[in-house]
């Protein structure tokens, strides 16, 4: 059975989210913990066009603002969205393979790769680019 778009289901889930172009830290952070939610369930074909939705707002928001306020610094971008998404050294373990390069990446002796940074850029739901030179 294929699941069929409701639009009168996306309107209501529009005026419950009221999602619009993000301008601020703690509107990036409102959108994320959303987006967080809809990532942790099985999404009906609405739920999962809002959470599409949600994920350009906020790359968009992310790339603008990062590019402006943080010098291009690919390890502290890993250590900010590190930080702000409550994750471990072993959940980036999980995604790039080894304690060792983890370490090695935070500690800055290791930059980080096209690969690891498209890998880290799924992981935490942002553009690759901020984590690669």
């Amino acid at each position: 059975m294929t699941l069929t778009f409701n639009p009168e289901k996306y309107k209501e889930l529009l005026t419950a989210y009221l999602p619009k172009i993000i301008k601020t830290e703690a509107e990036n952070e409102q959108a994320l913990a959303i987006v967080e939610d809809l990532m942790h369930r099985k999404r009906s074909p609405e739920e999962d066009e809002l959470y599409q939705l949600l994920i350009t707002l906020i790359e968009k928001f992310e790339q603008e603002y990062y590019q402006i306020n943080q010098q291009h610094d690919p390890q502290s971008m890993l250590l900010f969205l590190l930080d702000e998404s409550g994750k471990s050294k072993v959940n980036l373990q999980a995604v790039l393979g080894s304690e060792s390069v983890v370490d090695n990446i935070l500690n800055g002796k290791q930059k980080i790769t096209l690969e690891l940074a498209q890998k880290l850029g799924d992981f935490f739901h942002v553009e690759a680019g901020l984590f690669h030179e």
